[in-house]
């Protein structure tokens, strides 16, 4: 039987931290959620997650600038990372050095997100 994918979603909106900590919850993910995106790297060791889920705009914090450091550190530029924001202009962060694998805009479709997620799972 194959694990449960672990996923760490980053999010300073604590309502979205536990939107998306059920849904992905419900889609069978084990899920820990973070609301102090100065605390990534400490949660990333500590739960070594299959996947990140981090929005951009982040109290005090830029999650591109948080992005390019997981990617610059070889224990950890291997796990995905999928950017989100309400913001179109997040998207243009994806051919960059240290870029984000996937980016979903807000508002979006549970099941997009899913298959986002599922694609990098994959890869």
């Amino acid at each position: 039987m194959e694990k449960e994918k672990k996923i760490l979603v980053v999010d300073d909106d604590r309502a979205i931290l536990e939107m998306l900590g059920e849904v992905l919850s419900y889609y069978g993910y084990q899920v820990s959620t973070l609301a102090r995106a100065e605390m990534v790297f400490d949660r990333i060791k500590e739960y070594n997650p299959d996947l990140i889920l981090m929005d951009i705009m982040l109290a005090g914090m830029d999650g591109r600038t948080i992005c390019r450091a997981i990617k610059s550190v070889e224990d950890v530029s291997n796990i995905p990372i999928i950017l989100i924001s309400a913001s179109e202009s997040g998207a243009s962060c994806l051919n960059r050095e240290g870029a984000p694998d996937d980016f979903v805009q807000k508002p979006f479709d549970v099941s997009f997100l899913i298959e986002k997620i599922e694609h990098q799972l994959a890869a």
